[in-house]
């Protein structure tokens, strides 16, 4: 096992805070294995490689030889976690849990090594819970500590419904901390109130409390608001291989940074040297670009479907098979405009509804992507090939 020194090199990588670093270095120093958790709540079926910023993290602990514990919160996920919500989530049923969870490991062991991954569900210890056991775990927070979670902060001050099964949450999902007995859990910015939970009750049931290591959570493809399906800026660990060479190709110069640090796994060195190299021009960004889709696409299917990948988006893109009198404009900077004021403004269609109706209709694409989101913001300082229908070129180029 490397040194402890060595080892939080590895571990700092990406990490928006670790609580607290001194005591992560004292058990690193012990030289013992950590039990390293990360917990999951299967309220839909698919990841996206937003998900997998935790794991991929999970798995730099992994492989330092530490213990990786996948937690699958069949039972949270009856809940609903609140975090970052302006209402209160639907109840899913135990079948919808259950049916969502089927994916789960398959997406999961794309990245994490099965034979050392423990793999617990947290209805193993919660659906043997007892009223009395409830009680005396809701004894050990307060009504006011839980209400100083921002999210319910806003509720309340907009006369908006908190309901009581949601103030149990984070109470349950830091008992799981106890079940566990994780020397160590992992989790996005947004969850820092939950796993703060976890270190309180390990404290309350008489165990030392866990590190808690937030990541940041992931954009999209837009850049701007954080990868989710609904939003229509997800990359999907189940997309196919040219669908998700196609979306990695689409973000900005910028934004391909983060997914290096939080996708990629070439060593923070090389990832230096890239960048310097793309600083001093001797790197064109795009062929970093390159690389990066071709890791990724490979990691979740194979290296000959990544190269096929590669292949058909240089012939299709790169190429440039496309009709010769393509009009172009120039960019319009950072800022963001929506893609139906777009295709208004550049009179690909005749007003704003019926952009929305055209992208309705899977009728628009962006660098060989359908458009779904009929919100979906771009930057003016990226190069993009807009196609409306079969006939509608557009070419927005950096100014």
């Amino acid at each position: 096992m490397l040194s402890p020194e060595e080892q939080l090199k590895t571990l700092r990588r990406g990490t928006s805070e670790i609580i607290d670093e001194k005591d992560l270095t004292a058990l690193l120093a012990k030289g013992q294995p950590l039990r390293i958790k990360a917990g999951f709540d299967p309220t839909a079926p698919d990841l996206h490689l937003g998900h997998t910023v935790l794991l991929n993290k999970m798995k730099q602990f992994q492989d330092l030889g530490h213990e990786a514990i996948f937690l699958i919160g069949d039972f949270t996920g009856m809940i609903g976690d609140p975090t970052g919500r302006s209402e209160t989530r639907k109840n899913l049923t135990p079948d919808e849990v259950k049916e969502n969870a089927k994916t789960y490991l398959e997406q999961v062991f794309k990245i994490l090594d099965p034979e050392k991954t423990t793999v617990a569900y947290n209805s193993e210890w919660m659906g043997k819970f007892t009223s009395v056991n409830m009680i005396e775990l809701a004894a050990h927070y307060t009504v006011a500590r839980m209400l100083e979670r921002d999210d319910f902060q806003k509720r309340l001050a907009k006369n908006l419904p908190v309901s009581i099964h949601e103030l149990m949450y984070p109470l349950i999902q830091g008992y799981d901390s106890v079940a566990l007995k994780s020397d160590v859990e992992l989790g996005g910015t947004d969850q820092k109130f939950n796993l703060l939970v976890g270190r309180d009750l390990q404290r309350a049931y008489g165990q030392k409390p866990q590190i808690v290591l937030t990541m940041p959570l992931l954009e999209g493809t837009d850049g701007v608001q954080k990868m989710s399906k609904s939003l229509g800026n997800s990359i999907g660990v189940f997309d196919a291989p040219n669908e998700m060479f196609g979306k990695i190709m689409s973000i900005s110069d910028e934004l391909m940074w983060r997914f290096y640090e939080l996708l990629s796994h070439i060593s923070t060195d090389e990832l230096n040297t890239l960048k310097d190299q793309a600083k001093s021009g001797t790197l064109n960004p795009k062929n970093a670009k390159m690389d990066l889709a071709k890791e990724i696409v490979t990691l979740y299917h194979t290296s000959d479907l990544a190269e096929a990948a590669s292949s058909e988006f240089e012939n299709v893109f790169k190429k440039k098979n496309l009709p010769e009198d393509i009009p172009v404009i120039t960019g319009w900077g950072k800022e963001t405009r929506s893609i139906c004021n777009i295709l208004k403004e550049n009179k690909l269609t005749d007003s704003t509804s019926a952009a929305r109706r055209l992208i309705q209709q899977g009728s628009v694409s962006v660098n060989g992507e359908k458009i779904s989101n009929v919100n979906q913001e771009f930057s003016g300082d990226q190069e993009y090939m807009i196609k409306v229908g079969k006939k509608r070129f557009l070419k927005i180029q950096p100014g």
